[in-house]
């Protein structure tokens, strides 16, 4: 691959025919890789022309390692692997992998899962080695997956992958021992859904040491809501670098323009070399999840921030996001952010094969609706006061890190 030798901001987006087939085939999205990486083309933002403006960054296509079994062994186990990994794999239900209701098994599956990983992979080791500032990966983002089971439409824990390759020690380390501190990663997801997969993954609660890790799931919470667990509710992790924000129904613009000085302040105590987005956008309107009510502009604002504010390398994942052309929308809209040349938001979608699918707008929009916020003033000051809690007991940690 080549680096970002002619000194040019660089965004690698990470993507091939034979990664768009797999990904398109899983249940859970058929078609929806297709339709996203059509859209991105249609509307001229994979074209690798240079830009006139200082502060925009140019593209580059990448095509994606296929993940080995060693690279998927970093963290699964290997009795998943060979399961997951055989001849029959796409045929069998299995209750002990977890290949069955919301995962299962399908044609193609071994394929999936190494496409998926070393598309995932191929971005981090870009950043890794300084190939780019943004690194892009649509068809990632799989935060459900286990260790040794498949959960939540999620067969392979590429986010999980990604993380655990960031976090080694830089390539080319300086001699002095003021610079070999092993490098930090914050982990942020706005999908729906709690990040169980990779929450789970780094957890631990018994440690007194600072984390290279830290992850912070924004996401929508209730009884028997899934993923079910107390990591996933205010104030459930007992580990500092394992955080949550639960937000109720109705989630709306407003919630997260509050609740985002939180990340900031999160992100300003880590001090993250490396910053991973799992950009799930199962929490827009018109999901049909219908269970938050964000507008593409107002997460297109927080991944603006991260990606054009905090000047750090960063990863961008996809995730949930059950409505094709709006997952489309976003990725295509969150792309051109990351390249700093924003699209309006009232751009006309382009003629192109997939254009029936982005009716009756015909626009790039994903409008906030009409839901009611159950987020109220008080609970969101309960979040607010939990947090100061818990960034107290950060910057104490964090005191040691070195």
């Amino acid at each position: 691959m080549s680096g970002s030798s002619n000194s040019l901001p660089t965004v690698l987006y990470i993507v091939n025919q034979d990664l768009v087939r797999v990904s398109s085939s899983l249940p859970s999205n058929q078609g929806r890789s297709a339709a996203i990486h059509t859209l991105a083309h249609a509307l001229g933002l994979l074209s690798s022309r240079t830009s006139t403006s200082s502060s925009s960054r140019i593209i580059r296509i990448v095509n994606p390692q296929v993940a080995s079994y060693n690279d998927l062994a970093a963290y699964h186990s290997r009795e998943y692997l060979d399961f997951v990994l055989s001849s029959t794999s796409g045929l069998e239900f299995s209750s002990e992998f977890g290949l069955e209701d919301d995962c299962p098994p399908f044609r193609g599956l071994a394929s999936y899962i190494k496409h998926v990983a070393g598309a995932s992979l191929t971005a981090a080791k870009a950043l890794q080695f300084g190939h780019c500032d943004v690194a892009i990966c649509w068809d990632g983002g799989r935060h459900h997956a286990q260790k040794s089971r498949a959960a939540g439409f999620c067969y392979v824990a590429d986010c999980v992958l990604a993380i655990l390759a960031l976090k080694r020690p830089f390539p080319s380390q300086p001699t002095s021992t003021a610079s070999r501190r092993k490098p930090r990663v914050m982990y942020i997801d706005f999908d729906l859904h709690f990040s169980d997969g990779v929450s789970r993954a780094f957890y631990n609660p018994a440690s007194s040491a600072v984390s290279q890790v830290l992850t912070l799931s924004i996401h929508h919470t209730a009884p028997g809501f899934f993923p079910v667990t107390p990591l996933a509710t205010l104030g459930g992790s007992q580990d500092p670098f394992t955080l949550s924000i639960p937000l109720k129904t109705g989630t709306s613009d407003e919630t997260y323009a509050r609740i985002w000085a939180l990340v900031e302040r999160v992100k300003d105590t880590f001090g993250p070399d490396f910053v991973i987005v799992q950009c799930g956008v199962d929490g827009l309107a018109g999901d049909p999840w219908r269970t938050f009510n964000m507008s593409l502009g107002s997460l297109g604002w927080c991944i603006d921030r991260v990606v054009n504010t905090w000047h750090v390398k960063t990863l961008l994942l996809g995730g949930g996001g059950y409505h094709n052309a709006n997952a489309a929308r976003a990725y295509a809209y969150f792309t051109s952010i990351a390249m700093n040349r924003p699209l309006p938001l009232d751009a006309v979608i382009p003629d192109h094969a997939g254009f029936p699918l982005y009716g009756p707008s015909f626009t790039l929009d994903v409008p906030a609706g009409t839901m009611q916020n159950s987020n109220t003033d008080a609970y969101l000051q309960e979040i607010e006061s939990r947090y100061d809690s818990v960034l107290a007991t950060l910057v104490e940690r964090m005191k040691n890190y070195n």
